[in-house]
This record gives C-alpha cells, sequence and structure tokens, in this order.
C-alpha cells in the first residue's frame, strides 16, 4: 500500500493562530510577537547601523510597518523570517541615507553595548566578561557591512545557513563565503587578547526589550 503523503504547513499552526489574533487587534497577541522577535530584530538592526538607539528605531518602526501590512504575511516563511526582512531593509536604508548625506570615517568608533552583569559575580570574573565581550563588539562592528550581516545573523542570532540567504536575499554559497571571511577577520583582531569565546554580545532583553514593547503598543493604540 503506497504511504499517504500530507502537506505539511510552511508555518507552524500556532503561529498563524497569534497572527489572525493580532489581525483581530488582540493587544496580546501583538505583545507576544513583539517580545518574542525583540532581541532577534535588534540584533541584525544594530548589525547593521552600529548603533544602539538607532537600532531600536529601527525595530520599532519595522514592527509599526510590519503590522499595518500583516495581511500581507502568508506563512511561506516565518514570522521571524519576514519581520527580520523588514528590519533589514529598514535598516539599510537608513544607512544609504546617512551615507549619502555624511561622509563614514574609514574606522569608526565601536560603541560598545552595556549589558546586565549578575553582581553576586566576582568582581574580576565580572569585569573579565565585560572586556570580552566589549572585544567581541569591536570586532564585530569593525567588518564590512556586507559581512557584518552576515555574522550577526549567522553567529551571533543563530541563523542557519538557508535562513540567512532567505534573509539577505543571497545564495546559500554566499553566506558560507561571507561568514568564512567574517570569522576570519574576527578570529585576526581577537587572537591577540583573548582565546575562543562564547559569541553571546548584543543582548536585548529587560527594560529594554519592555520599553521597546510599550512604545510600539502606544503607536498601534493599544497600550491598556
Amino acid at each position: 500500500m503506497p504511504a499517504v503523503l500530507t502537506a505539511v504547513p510552511s508555518v507552524a499552526s500556532g503561529e498563524m493562530q497569534l497572527v489572525r489574533r493580532a489581525l483581530a487587534r488582540e493587544g496580546d497577541a501583538f505583545r507576544t510577537i513583539i517580545k518574542t522577535h525583540n532581541q532577534r530584530l535588534y540584533r541584525i538592526a544594530r548589525g547593521v547601523v552600529r548603533n544602539d538607539s538607532e537600532a531600536e528605531d529601527i525595530v520599532q518602526e519595522a514592527y509599526v510597518r510590519a503590522f499595518a501590512h500583516l495581511d500581507a504575511f502568508r506563512g511561506d516563511s516565518s514570522l521571524a523570517t519576514w519581520l527580520s526582512r523588514i528590519v533589514i531593509n529598514e535598516a539599510l536604508g537608513r544607512l544609504r541615507k546617512r551615507r549619502r548625506t555624511v561622509a563614514m570615517p574609514e574606522n569608526p568608533q565601536a560603541e560598545i553595548i552595556r549589558f546586565p552583569l549578575n553582581p553576586s559575580d566576582d568582581p574580576e570574573r565580572t569585569m573579565a566578561q565585560r572586556q570580552i565581550l566589549q572585544l567581541v563588539e569591536q570586532a564585530t562592528d569593525s567588518l564590512p557591512d556586507v559581512y557584518r550581516t552576515v555574522f550577526v545573523a549567522r553567529v551571533i542570532e543563530g541563523l542557519s545557513i538557508e535562513e540567512t540567504a532567505d534573509l539577505l536575499g543571497v545564495r546559500p554559497q554566499t553566506v558560507k563565503t561571507r561568514l568564512h571571511r567574517a570569522r576570519a577577520l574576527v578570529r585576526k583582531a581577537l587572537d591577540d587578547q583573548i582565546g575562543p569565546v562564547l559569541l553571546d554580545a548584543f543582548p536585548f532583553a529587560g527594560r529594554r526589550c519592555e520599553r521597546l514593547t510599550n512604545a510600539v503598543m502606544r503607536r498601534l493604540g493599544l497600550e491598556s
């Protein structure tokens, strides 16, 4: 007896249900979407523009645009990928506009992101962790744009080769090539100072996550 093939939905039914609830203007659905995707979208935006506050502004604008056209989401890709594309487009647009008006320096000073540390940790260990993350962020910020976006998506955010290619609109082989070069550049920047590190840079959680979520909810007129 031949096997019966069943269609597998491209996006989980739970995600589509969440989208339908948002289309019905349920505030909890919007808040869930925002909090679920804040960190990924922030990291991607910051990976492009290299500025904390501008990255937050980009993510906020991207949410507003996405929710205004949420009925266009068909589930061909995940909601995270769909939102990430909007963030990428917004961030690249800002970058192009910035370059038309201001000449970019060859070696811009990296803006180090403050990250939460456990006050109960040993002070020397806490300082070492801070220094390591600062070095990682500086090395990432120093990458050329074409490599930095791939590096942030693939290494820091943990997307697959295929997801990164889909997000950036390039071939998987292009992602592999750019990632190889990006890793080599980051390794070169770090090798003289530290050994292998866990790339857990660019956090976006706690009060910052809540602040951005509330700002988007207010703009949508859904803040209780």
